[in-house]
């Protein structure tokens, strides 16, 4: 009876020794070495144990030719559990990632945006960052003669573009209010003629109408006051149309005519006179320190928050000045913006997603609607500041800003009457509207507000009527709205700049973002893989 029992331990012992002979051994090699093993114990004892009663030899059978597969089982299901955790784990890392990156970047950013000294802002808000440039088309006009005896349709050639680097001073006088949260300063004005940018010399001469004749009749509407300045027109050879080289019509000319005012009045005539060595402003506006939702929001122009211009909300000075606008741009917002040139606030609306150099920027435009007439955007109707031109305000596409010009009647539109009424471009030849060339839009990063690129296109056109007290205006019959040029201030972000941007902003937000994506698929496919596989086995062992 001992000898059975140290039989039977000493099977299992073989049974152990078995089990570790590898996956290369068969299974019947392992159960053909068990035989002789048990056989050689059992004839040392004189026992057969394939007959013997008391061993139960299918079970031990089945026990060495199963032991080693259920112990590879365990090993393989436990990896297999182990991988799908792995992958688990990695795609949960990217999912928390994607908040804190966000949180992380949100917090950069609004750091960046303050304007402030140490900024990336208010480094690029003193000094623009990109060259800006003032491009003009000139309309010359080629039958001065028969418009002024004959009210004839006035023809027209455009001649451009001209171009002039401006805004390449840095803001004067500076100054920052801890309690307020506002920046004060001056913007100095300058502009520098580009000749490799122009079709001409600032030489270049043009028939163009008389700016002082023209503005006569609105200045000084007294009959008396009229029929005096017409001696003056006459003496001194003035007409309807006058010649002029591009510098005098922009920057400025002594006028004949008005030299010979017997009182002192200004004398200098020019489109945008006074303009070189001159500032603009005090601006204040809100450095975002404390809300960055206002960052570069124009809080005051020149001490004042309401302009006395217009009537009303439309005299309020809305957004910054187009440079740029808080971070964190959603396609719903619309951006407001400040033009003291045109003396009102303007907006804009999403118009496309734009590749700029390799940085991705909202398109926004100006739409249709800032210059609509009452009857088409009711919002307009404190811009309508007078009846009888504008058909008590039924026409549209032009804006009446004589009181913020002293009185001079100039008017402004988009380039080349675009989205105005047809009758007002209707006594001009050569006009061909275009919404591609003639539309104003901006080019904004959305994360950081910058404006990358902008084209701001307006045309300057100045309202003649019929003064039968003055000779060179006795002959018109209707008025006129005559455009006198147009131009494209505009500015693109540089090559090296736009490299900077993307490394020190885009880059680094892509690069993050496309970790991000990489840990979650990764870490998906591996946790679906392994989990398939380890339901696989399970399944085979269970059959």
């Amino acid at each position: 009876m001992l000898g059975w029992k140290r039989c039977v331990i000493h099977a299992h012992k073989e049974l152990q020794r078995i089990s570790d002979m590898g996956n290369g051994s068969s299974p019947e090699y392992k159960k053909q070495t068990l035989r002789i093993h048990i056989s050689t114990e059992m004839n040392d004892l004189s026992v057969n144990p394939f007959v013997h009663p008391n061993i139960q030899w299918k079970n031990l059978r089945y026990q060495a030719q199963n032991f080693p597969a259920r112990r590879m089982g365990c090993n393989r299901n436990c990896g297999l559990i182990t991988g799908a955790v792995i992958g688990a784990v990695v795609a949960l890392f990217g999912g928390i990632l994607m908040p804190v990156g966000d949180m992380l970047i949100e917090k950069t950013v609004k750091k960046e945006s303050v304007l402030e000294e140490g900024t990336i802002a208010f480094k690029n808000w003193v000094k623009a960052g990109a060259n800006v440039y003032r491009q003009f088309w000139i309309f010359d006009v080629q039958n001065p003669d028969e418009v002024a005896l004959n009210s004839s349709k006035i023809k027209v050639k455009q001649r451009g573009p001209y171009t002039y680097r401006v805004r390449y001073l840095a803001k004067d006088i500076i100054t920052q209010d801890s309690k307020t949260h506002t920046v004060s300063f001056l913007r100095p004005k300058g502009a520098i003629f580009e000749p490799s940018l122009s079709v001409g010399t600032e030489n270049d001469t043009f028939t163009v109408l008389n700016l002082a004749v023209a503005a006569t009749p609105h200045l000084y509407p007294s009959t008396f006051v009229q029929i005096i300045l017409n001696v003056l027109i006459k003496n001194s050879n003035s007409f309807m149309f006058q010649k002029r080289t591009l510098k005098e019509l922009l920057w400025g000319y002594k006028d004949p005519f008005l030299s010979l005012v017997p009182y002192s009045i200004p004398t200098t005539v020019g489109v945008f006179y006074p303009y070189n060595n001159t500032t603009d402003g005090v601006y204040k506006v809100f450095s975002g320190k404390d809300d960055i939702s206002k960052v570069a929001r124009i809080d005051t122009y020149k001490g004042k928050k309401h302009l006395s211009y217009w009537p009303s909300y439309c005299g309020m000075i809305n957004g910054t000045d187009g440079a740029t606008f808080p971070p964190f741009i959603e396609k719903t917002r619309v951006l407001r913006f400040f033009s003291a040139d045109i003396c009102r606030s303007f907006y804009a609306v999403f118009g496309a997603e734009i590749n700029l150099k390799g940085i991705p920027v909202y398109r926004f435009v100006l739409p249709s609607r800032v210059f609509a007439s009452p009857l088409q955007n009711p919002d307009n109707h404190c811009f309508c500041t007078e009846k009888i031109i504008s058909k008590d305000c039924t026409l549209y596409g032009v804006l009446d800003i004589s009181k913020c010009k002293e009185g001079r009647p100039v008017y402004i539109s988009l380039p080349h009457f675009l989205h105005a009424s047809p009758e007002i471009a209707e006594p001009i030849e050569g006009l061909s509207p275009n919404e591609e060339e003639h539309s104003t839009y901006l080019d904004v990063e959305p994360i950081t507000g910058f404006t990358l690129q902008f084209a701001q296109r307006l045309q300057i056109n100045m309202l003649v009527k019929p003064a039968k007290n003055i000779v060179a205006l006795k002959g018109l019959k209707h008025n006129y709205l005559v455009p006198i040029l147009w131009l494209n201030e505009t500015a693109t972000i540089g090559d090296e700049k736009a490299e900077m941007f993307k490394n020190q902003v885009t880059g680094k937000i892509n690069l993050l973002a496309l970790i991000e994506m990489i840990l979650m698929s990764v870490g998906a496919v591996i946790f679906i893989a392994f989990t398939i596989s380890y339901c696989a086995c399970r399944l085979k062992n269970a059959k």
